[in-house]
């Protein structure tokens, strides 16, 4: 597997934490994307299209800090414990769906693995313990 990065959820805080975790840690952020670019943001409410649909800095060569704002409008709650996940990025398209099946047996698949309009083969889950769970295989590695 290439690697293990921690994913944090906020609500609509977000680029302001990200901002605080960079003046802390350095670096730049290696993306910033807002709900405004996904297909159907016409839709979410004003006060939602600016937030942080995802969010990457790099913290060393080996583990990036990701987040995103969580949306309300689509029945999203932020409670502590889903605030954190696990983004596993695997290096195949079949490691993308060994893991997926393994690690989901027994919880519960928030979406299904699919390819995506970001380009990605991408799947998550809670699994049988309460761990919450993403699995992001890039379309363009093999």
């Amino acid at each position: 597997m290439a690697k293990m990065n921690p994913y944090l959820n906020f609500n609509g805080k977000t680029e302001e934490a990200f901002n605080f975790y960079k003046s802390v840690f350095g670096g730049e952020f290696s993306a910033v994307h807002r709900m405004t670019e996904a297909p159907e943001a016409s839709q979410l409410p004003e006060n939602e299209r600016n937030g942080i649909m995802h969010i990457a800095l790099p913290i060393d060569g080996h583990t990036t800090l990701m987040a995103s704002d969580i949306l309300p409008s689509c029945g999203h709650v932020l409670n502590e414990g889903n605030n954190v996940q696990i983004s596993l990025h695997p290096e195949s398209r079949e490691e993308t769906e060994r893991l997926f099946n393994g690690l989901s047996a027994g919880g519960n698949v928030e979406m299904p693995l699919e390819d995506t309009f970001w380009g990605a083969y991408f799947g998550s889950f809670k699994d049988k313990f309460g761990i919450q769970w993403m699995v992001n295989f890039e379309q363009g590695q093999k």
